[in-house]
């Protein structure tokens, strides 16, 4: 397995301590998280960047790669749900996309085509991304206590930054998934 692969899978294991961070009550959980989430991405950056500088992409990596990144986003947006930054069905709409998507591709790669990642989705995510750091930072804030918990400006942010970025995060989700669908329906009905 090379350096590359490696870093998938340690993003993997990253993403499984990071749910379990932000999930706990122990001192400094969500601090923890946040420092997990982040380096999760560091590693996304550097294999990719491995892979394609070093010439050894792989057909594990290009498997797992993206499937470890869905993952991440999936656990960070479900696991924002019972904090109260993400409401569950904006977490559904995420995760279901991945889903739809990730099954349009395995269609289209059982008949021997590839659908290429689009712009709009590398978009998507980096709003995604976004969204979640910007939740665990208030988070963050608030456990190391550089604000009380009845600090306003924390709960303006909280609740009209965070909500504007799951309606963006929701939105662009929403039209990235449909218009890649629709750019590639003839995988689901191809014309006869």
């Amino acid at each position: 397995m090379n350096w590359a692969n490696r870093l998938t899978v340690g993003r993997l294991a990253l993403t499984i301590l990071f749910v379990v961070a932000l999930n706990s009550e122990w001192r400094y959980a969500r601090t923890s998280a946040l420092v997990l989430f982040i380096l999760a991405g560091v590693s996304d950056y550097l294999d990719g960047e491995i892979a394609r500088r070093y010439s050894v992409v792989t057909k594990f990596g290009k498997l797992m790669d993206p499937l470890v990144d869905k993952v991440m986003i999936a656990a960070a947006f479900i696991s924002l749900v019972p904090l109260k930054a993400v409401p569950a069905w904006a977490a559904i709409v995420v995760v279901a996309r991945d889903f739809l998507i990730t099954g349009l591709r395995l269609l289209a790669s059982s008949g021997g085509q590839v659908l290429p990642a689009e712009p709009l989705g590398k978009h998507k995510t980096s709003w995604q991304i976004i969204t979640v750091l910007f939740f665990l930072l208030l988070l963050a804030i608030r456990e190391l206590r550089y604000v009380d918990g009845q600090a306003l400006w924390w709960s303006e942010a909280w609740l009209r930054g965070g909500t504007a970025l799951v309606w963006i995060t929701v939105a662009l989700t929403l039209y990235s998934g449909l218009a890649y669908a629709w750019k590639h329906r003839a995988v689901v009905a191809p014309d006869r």
